[in-house]
């Protein structure tokens, strides 16, 4: 260093290092894990900027291509049977707020959602717009909006969120989507818990690269139809499911008090 008597000389050292170091010190402690969180956080706000903007892009132009459907979509449930053509339902998006989810009504006006002991009451329409997915093309609304976002765990009812534990509501880390990993990998066919394991899995590891393998195996699922199906008999499944492992795990915890 300089023969300057204001020279000062720096050592740099990471905060792990078992070296005690004064206050009144010129050595510079350097936290090498937290400037890595730093920068993968600073990577994702930029991604998640460029996501919010192709949504509102991309949403605003579907809407506009897919008109012709959507106006021909909406005269077919007007004329098939009396009701709105839009159904409204309260869903749980980002961070456990509640929003209202948007979709092309397919079941009849007096159908009662909420009690799971009645089988739904599809409509004619109904069956084919919710076997071709066409039924969630509204939610293009709810992406501009800012309730969802393309890609993303699918927003459930806030029944679905009641019965989480706390580590499985981390799905609700990020918004909610059209589509997702726990779609494209066997979407209703899957159990309520691999539904929330994929779903945990993307929100720990979403990338550009993750969102666009997504949308390829979107189209291949739409078009082999595979797992479309669902209603009350899926939900009624998936909360006995859900049930379960808490009472799996206050067995468990009896049992380790015990021992």
């Amino acid at each position: 260093m300089s023969n300057s008597n204001n020279a000062r000389e720096f050592r740099l050292l990471t905060v792990d290092s078992d070296v005690r170091v004064p206050e009144d010190s010129n050595i510079i402690k350097f936290d090498i894990e937290s400037t890595k969180e730093k920068n993968k956080k600073r990577s994702f706000n930029i991604y998640a900027l460029f996501r919010r903007t192709a949504d509102i892009i991309a949403s605003s132009t579907l809407l506009v291509v897919l008109s012709p459907i959507l106006l021909i979509t909406s005269i077919a449930i007007k004329l098939d049977s009396k009701g709105p053509i839009i159904f409204k339902q309260e869903r749980i998006g980002k961070d456990g707020k509640i929003f209202n989810i948007y979709k092309f009504r397919s079941m009849s006006a007096n159908n009662n959602a909420s009690d799971l002991s009645v089988p739904d009451k599809y409509t004619g329409i109904g069956k084919f717009i919710r076997k071709t997915s066409i039924d969630e093309l509204p939610q293009l609304i709810n992406i501009i909006k800012g309730d969802m976002t393309f890609i993303g765990p699918r927003p459930w009812t806030p029944m679905y969120y009641e019965n989480m534990t706390e580590e499985q509501k981390h799905r609700y880390d990020v918004l909610p989507g059209i589509t997702g990993l726990a779609q494209v990998n066997g979407r209703n066919c899957a159990s309520v818990i691999d539904r929330i394991n994929y779903d945990l899995e993307y929100v720990n590891n979403y990338s550009l690269k993750s969102d666009m393998e997504i949308v390829f195996k979107t189209f291949s699922v739409l078009l082999c139809k595979d797992g479309a199906d669902g209603g009350k008999g899926t939900v009624q499944h998936d909360m006995d499911e859900l049930r379960n492992q808490h009472v799996i795990e206050s067995y468990n915890n009896e049992n380790i008090e015990v021992k």
